[in-house]
């Protein structure tokens, strides 16, 4: 029988939100992958626990060899506890290969839920929270951090990043030039620890005081780009752009269809352009025919 892989979310500040079966699978685990066995000392220590099986370390520079290791430990009936410094592993932390790798050896996967920054995050940031996508960390050369965003802006749902202290007022200025300096943001720095901030307003306003420093873990949430609402095109543009679909081979149906999608418009108005060109076109050929 093969073994078991237990994802354990570790709090993000605040130890008292560890969850109770933390401390039962740090206690129980054959085996500990942690980011930092330093941190899993004192987690272990803070919760009163020992744990009773081999810890090793599983960090960014060894998990692509360690992973093999432990897929094998698993094979052979292991239960195998995936820790990191903070928050759940495998997002923007250690753990990805290591659950790709279990998965397909066909070895049970689960997880013991925790505090993540993501969602704390969102729901102090005051954004809308019902849409959004998960942008981890930007690179962190420039020409790449613009690209980055440069990509996502038109997106409409709120962006959550993960940052450093000291790229923040890089970061933001970035965001401040793709985005727009008016796109609301907030910076949530040291979520659920002593010194909690959760600093909200327009991205040049916040660009201007991250400039000052800023330190602690940052977790950046961005508004999605506004509704543009339908673009304005007029009836002959829209023709246009269905005889352009038609002589690439598309049914007039398809066309419309698509034409209206582009432009946000509902089909029956495109069709009607498209109507009306044609009888103004036969009125003109009719009207030519009875000069001659």
């Amino acid at each position: 029988m093969t073994g078991t892989l237990v994802l354990a979310g570790t709090p993000i500040g605040d130890i008292s939100d560890a969850p109770p079966r933390l401390a039962e699978e740090l206690a129980g685990a054959d085996v500990v992958a942690a980011e930092d066995t330093r941190r899993l000392r004192r987690l272990t220590q803070a919760l009163g626990v020992t744990p009773k099986g081999r810890v090793v370390s599983y960090f960014e520079g060894n998990e692509a060899a360690r992973t093999p290791e432990l897929v094998e430990e698993l094979a052979g009936g292991a239960r195998v506890l995936l820790v990191t410094d903070a928050g759940m592993p495998s997002v923007s932390d250690p753990g990805y290969r290591l659950v790709a790798a279990a998965v397909e050896q066909d070895i049970r996967v689960t997880a013991v839920p925790g505090p993540s920054a993501v969602l704390t995050a969102l729901a102090l940031s005051g954004l809308p929270v019902d849409r959004f996508c998960f942008e981890g960390f930007l690179p962190r050369k420039a020409g790449e951090r613009l690209g980055r965003l440069r990509e996502v802006a038109d997106e409409r749902r709120t962006l959550v990043y993960f940052e450093a202290p000291h790229r923040l007022d890089d970061t933001l200025a970035a965001m401040t030039e793709v985005f727009g300096a008016g796109r609301r943001a907030a910076v949530c720095r040291e979520l659920t620890k002593t010194y909690e901030e959760v600093r909200r307003g327009p991205l040049a306003e916040l660009a201007a005081w991250a400039a000052e420093g800023v330190r602690g873990e940052i977790t950046v949430v961005v508004e999605g780009a506004p509704d543009k609402g339908p673009e304005e095109i007029d009836d002959a543009e829209l023709v246009r752009r269905v005889r352009v679909r038609e002589e690439a081979g598309e049914r007039r149906k398809e066309a419309i269809a698509a034409v209206a999608a582009e432009a946000g418009l509902p089909k029956r108005q495109v069709f009607d352009a498209v109507v009306a060109a044609k009888n103004a076109g036969r009125a003109e050929s009719a009207g030519s025919t009875g000069g001659r």
